[in-house]
C-alpha cells in the first residue's frame, strides 16, 4: 500500500474518532504510560479496541493509526513507519490488529531498535501478544481491554455514574442505594449490553454471532497452524459448550462427544481461551482430575439458547468474567466421589454459591471455609445472601 493511501486511511480514523464522544478508562491508563517501551493491548473483537485507536490518534498531530489487516503479508512494515517517521514527522504509531502480519512481533523489535518511535498496537488473539512478550522481552508491557463491567454499561447506556466497589464492600453491604436500584437494567446486560457495539447496535446477538465466525476461521488461524477441517471441528466444539449445560464439559466430555483427542480437546480450548470466547476454571481439591470447567464468554451462549434456558449458564459466565476483570484468582469445588458442593472458591478462601432467587443453603453443608455466600440473581441481601449483580461494580 502507498504512502498516500495510509495517509487517507489515517485520516478517516481521526474524522471517526469524533463519533466517539466518551472514552474507556484504559485510554487514561495508556496516556499515562511513560518511556520507550511499546504497549500492547489485548482485547475481544467489539471490545472498542479500534475505537481506542482512534481516539488516541485523533488527540494527537503526530500519531498515525493504520490496521494491518489491509496490508499485504509481504509488505515492508519497517520501512512505512521509517518513511511515515523520517518524512511526515510521525512520532506515534497506533497499530491495530498485528496478528494479522506475519512475524510482526520481529517487526516491533526492529522498530524499536532502530527507530526513535512509540507504538501503540492491537490483537484480537491474546496468545499472539503472549508470544510477542517472550520475543519482545523488557521492549512491551502487554494490557487487556475487556467488555464492559455492569458499572461501565450503567454508564454509558444509562449515564450512571457509580463508584467502584471492592470485595469487602460486597460481602459487607458496603454499597449505596444507588448501587441497588441500578440492578434492574442487569438482564439487559447480561443479554449483549456488555459489549460496546451494543450501545449502536439493535440486534447485538446478530453482530456477535459474525464475529465468532471471524475469530474461528481468521483469527485463530493466524496464531495456529490448523487444517481447514479443524475450524470447521472447532465451531462444533463451541456449538456444544454453548448448547450444553455448565457441568460436566471438560477435555473428557468433549473428546468424547466430538470424537477428538483429548489433547485435541485442549489445544481447541486453549486457542478459544485466548480468542476471548471461553474460560477454563480448573478445580480446587484433593484427589481431582485437573480438568477444568469450560465456562463462555458473555453473551456467546445466548447465541445457541434462549434466555431463559441459557440463564443458568450465563450467571456463572458472568461471575467468572467478573473475577477475572478485576483479577481475584478462582476455582470450582469438587469433591472426590463428584457429590455436590457450592460452586466456586476464591483466593482469599471465601467460597460461593451462584443461582437463582430461589437458591437455598444445601450446598454449604460440611464445607469448612472462613466466609460462604449464595450470590443470586435479584436482590437478596438477607443473611449470606447477595445479589450477583453486585460483581459487576468490582474494579
Amino acid at each position: 500500500m502507498d504512502i498516500k493511501s495510509i495517509l487517507e486511511l489515517h485520516e478517516l480514523a481521526v474524522k471517526d474518532a469524533v463519533n466517539y464522544p466518551h472514552s474507556r478508562a484504559l485510554r487514561n491508563e495508556l496516556q499515562k504510560e511513560d518511556g520507550k517501551h511499546f504497549v500492547g493491548v489485548a482485547g475481544p473483537r467489539g471490545v472498542g479496541k479500534t475505537v481506542l485507536l482512534k481516539q488516541m490518534a485523533a488527540a494527537d498531530p503526530e500519531a498515525l493509526y493504520l490496521t494491518l489487516d489491509v496490508l499485504d503479508r509481504s509488505e515492508d512494515v519497517f520501512g512505512l513507519i521509517k518513511t511515515l517517521n523520517h518524512k511526515y514527522g510521525f512520532q506515534r504509531f497506533f497499530l491495530d490488529e498485528v496478528h494479522f502480519y506475519p512475524q510482526f512481533d520481529q517487526v516491533l523489535k526492529k522498530i524499536y531498535d532502530f527507530l526513535d518511535v512509540h507504538v501503540t498496537f492491537t490483537s484480537s488473539v491474546a496468545l499472539a501478544l503472549n508470544q510477542s512478550a517472550y520475543d519482545l522481552s523488557r521492549r512491551t508491557v502487554l494490557r487487556s481491554m475487556n467488555p464492559f463491567s455492569f458499572r461501565e454499561y450503567l454508564f454509558f447506556r444509562h449515564h450512571l455514574r457509580l463508584d467502584p466497589l471492592v470485595p469487602e464492600q460486597i460481602f459487607s453491604k458496603g454499597w449505596t442505594s444507588e448501587h441497588l436500584r441500578a440492578g434492574i437494567y442487569f438482564d439487559e446486560y447480561l443479554q449483549g449490553g456488555l459489549m460496546p457495539f451494543a450501545l449502536n447496535e439493535p440486534e447485538p446477538l446478530e453482530i456477535l454471532k459474525n464475529i465468532l465466525v471471524t475469530v474461528i476461521r481468521k483469527d485463530i488461524p493466524t496464531v495456529a497452524r490448523l487444517l481447514i477441517d479443524e475450524l470447521d471441528v472447532i465451531a462444533k466444539l463451541v456449538e456444544f459448550i454453548g448448547r450444553s449445560g455448565v457441568d460436566g464439559i471438560n477435555y473428557t466430555s468433549l473428546s468424547k462427544n466430538l470424537g477428538i483427542t483429548k489433547y485435541k480437546a485442549e489445544q481447541y480450548l486453549g486457542l478459544l481461551e485466548k480468542a476471548f470466547v471461553l474460560q477454563r476454571i480448573f478445580p480446587k481439591g484433593t484427589n481431582v482430575l485437573k480438568e477444568p470447567k469450560v465456562l463462555m464468554a458473555l453473551p456467546y451462549r445466548l447465541l445457541y439458547r434462549e434466555l431463559e434456558d441459557a440463564v443458568g449458564g450465563l450467571r456463572e459466565d458472568f461471575f467468572a468474567e467478573m473475577m477475572r476483570h478485576s483479577g481475584m484468582p478462582i476455582h470450582y469445588l469438587k469433591t472426590k466421589r463428584g457429590a455436590k458442593t457450592p460452586d466456586y472458591l476464591l483466593g482469599d478462601g471465601t467460597v460461593i454459591e451462584i443461582g437463582g432467587k430461589g437458591k437455598g443453603f444445601t450446598q454449604f453443608k460440611d464445607v469448612k471455609a472462613n466466609r460462604k455466600f449464595i450470590f443470586t440473581h435479584s436482590d437478596q441481601t438477607d443473611g449470606i445472601r447477595r445479589p450477583l449483580f453486585m460483581l459487576g461494580y468490582l474494579g
